[in-house]
C-alpha cells in the first residue's frame, strides 16, 4: 500500500526536485520509487511506483498535480458527448513507459521478491474524472450517476475495459500479482454499489484474471456491502481497518485469501499500542494460509520509517 511516499526521507528528497508526474515518467526516478521501500523496509513484495490516474493522459482528460492540492483534471467529464469522445487506449503504446518500469523493476528485484502491478478501479477513476480532482462529497459523481445512468454506464464500461487491458499488460511485462484499487467506493450505499458499480468492477477483474496471476481487489469503506464487493471477483480481498479481519474473512468466504488491515494511523501510536494492534490482526488471522498482512490504506506522511520497519519485523517474527 503506497510503499513509497512522503514518510520516506529518500522520497521527500526526490519530490523536492521533481513532480509526481516526473517521478512516474522518468525511467531512473520511477525505478527508485519501486526499489527504495523494498531495500529500506524489508517487505515481502514490491509495489510498482506509479499513479492510478496515469491513464487519464492518453484519454485526453489532462492530468496535473498542484503542490499541496492533489490531482487536477483539466477536461472533466460532465455529459455523454464527453464520454463518447474518449479515445481507445492501447496500454502497450499509450502507457508503454509504465510497462517499461515493470520490466526494469522485475529485472532488478531479487528472485524471491514478487512485483505487484496495480490500477484504479472504474468507479474511483470515474469519480476523479467527473469531479475534476479529489472530493469529499462526490456531488458531481452521484449527480451524473443518478441523472444520466446511460452515460454513467457507458463511462464505467470504457474504464473497465481500459483497466482490464492495462493490468493484463502489466502482467505480461513481468508483474507477478495485480491489484485493483477502489479507494473511493465506500462513499456508496449497498444498493448503489450493486446497481452502478458491481458489473463494471466484475468486468475489469475478469479481464485482469485472464493474465494468469493473482488479482487483489481492494477498497475502503466496503463493510456495508462486503459480500457484494467480494462477489465482484479477485483472488484476494483487500479490506480496511473499519471491519475486524476475522469478520471480513468470514463474510467474504474463507476460501478466498485476504489482505489487511492495520489502520495507518496506528503507526503513529506508541510502540506498545501499535504492536498490540498488529498482534490482534495476526491473532484474528489465526495462522490460516492466505493472509497478506498489510495496512488498510496508504502510509500517512507523518509516519516514522522506523515504525513501518518495526511492524514488518513484528509480522515476520510472529
Amino acid at each position: 500500500m503506497r510503499q513509497a511516499g512522503r514518510y520516506m526521507p529518500e522520497y521527500r528528497k526526490l519530490r523536492e526536485q521533481h513532480s509526481i508526474l516526473d517521478l512516474c515518467c522518468s525511467r531512473s526516478l520511477r525505478y527508485s520509487g519501486t526499489l527504495q521501500p523494498v531495500e529500506r523496509l524489508g517487505v515481502d513484495a514490491a509495489i510498482l511506483f506509479a499513479d492510478i490516474l496515469l491513464p487519464f493522459e492518453p484519454l485526453g482528460l489532462g492530468l496535473s498535480f498542484a503542490a499541496g492540492e492533489g490531482p487536477h483534471i483539466a477536461n472533466a467529464i460532465s455529459r455523454q458527448s464527453d464520454v463518447e469522445r474518449l479515445p481507445a487506449v492501447n496500454p502497450e503504446t499509450d502507457l508503454g513507459y509504465v510497462l517499461e518500469a515493470v520490466r526494469l523493476a522485475r529485472a532488478a528485484l531479487p528472485a524471491d521478491i514478487p512485483l505487484i502491478g496495480f490500477a484504479g478501479a472504474p468507479f474511483t477513476l470515474a469519480s476523479y474524472a467527473i469531479e475534476g480532482g479529489s472530493t469529499r462529497t462526490f456531488t458531481r459523481t452521484k449527480t451524473l450517476m443518478y441523472q444520466a445512468p446511460d452515460t454513467w454506464h457507458l463511462l464505467l464500461g470504457k474504464l473497465a475495459d481500459l483497466v482490464g487491458a492495462y493490468l493484463t499488460a502489466q502482467a505480461r511485462a513481468g508483474a507477478q500479482a495485480l491489484q485493483l484499487f477502489d479507494s473511493w467506493v465506500g462513499c456508496l450505499s449497498p444498493q448503489d454499489y450493486r446497481t452502478y458499480v458491481l458489473p463494471h468492477s466484475r468486468r475489469a477483474l475478469a479481464l485482469a484474471s485472464e493474465a494468469g496471476v493473482p488479482v487483489i481487489h481492494f477498497g475502503t469503506g466496503t463493510a456495508p456491502f462486503l459480500e457484494d464487493f467480494a462477489g465482484a471477483g479477485g483472488d484476494v480481498l483487500g479490506v480496511d481497518w473499519r471491519i475486524p479481519l476475522d469478520e471480513a474473512w468470514r463474510r467474504s468466504g474463507e476460501s478466498r485469501a485476504i489482505q489487511g488491515n492495520l489502520d495507518p494511523a496506528a503507526l503513529l501510536a506508541p510502540a506498545a499500542e501499535r504492536d498490540a494492534r498488529v498482534r490482534d490482526i495476526l491473532a484474528r488471522a489465526g495462522g490460516r494460509p492466505g493472509h497478506i498482512f498489510n495496512l488498510g490504506h496508504g502510509v500517512l506522511p507523518e509516519t516514522d520509517v522506523g515504525a513501518v520497519r518495526a511492524v514488518v519485523e513484528l509480522v515476520h517474527g510472529g
